[in-house]
């Protein structure tokens, strides 16, 4: 069998045509809060419901998922880009001046969200400069509300039939 080794901007690229949901993974740090905004988020086993997300081994948060054991994925909504950019950025504190409550388990949930899932890690794989987590989803919950979406590196909202 025959593979070709594509590089990483070529890939960029190809894997760019491919429309994503826009998430913010938020966890908490004995530090404060944290969060990233992640594409690489799927829904992976209704029964026992489970999630899919891949978070990069550099990242902050992926530190703090591994320390509590634990995540929220918030869901964007359309209107909410500057919220994605503010999660993707490299900055001191995400969460200053930012609306945002906290669960039972002390996991910031964002305001204006269209859906969150609090979630148990159950699984952490090795997947190359990323860590793939798998989430027991342990509480649910949705408003209405056009997603926000990630295609050919912009963001969309997603117009989607009534």
């Amino acid at each position: 069998m025959s593979t070709t080794t594509i590089g990483p901007a070529e890939f960029r690229n190809v894997i760019g045509h491919f429309l994503t949901g826009v998430t913010v993974v938020t966890t908490r740090h004995p530090t404060g809060p944290q969060g990233i905004t992640a594409s690489a988020v799927t829904s992976l086993s209704v029964e026992p419901a489970r999630l899919l997300i891949c978070l990069n081994r550099q990242s902050s948060t992926r530190g703090a998922v591994v320390d509590t054991g634990r995540f929220v994925v918030n869901v964007l909504a359309a209107d909410q880009e500057a919220l994605a950019r503010r999660f993707a950025a490299k900055s001191i504190d995400k969460f200053a001046s930012l609306p945002f409550s906290v669960d039972a388990h002390g996991l910031p949930r964002l305001a204006g969200t269209i859906a969150t899932l609090g979630c148990r890690v159950v699984n952490e794989f090795d997947g190359g400069s990323h860590s793939i987590f798998i989430g027991e989803v342990e509480d649910a919950a949705h408003a209405p509300g056009t997603p926000l979406g990630y295609f050919r590196s912009r963001f969309i909202g997603v117009d989607l039939p009534g």
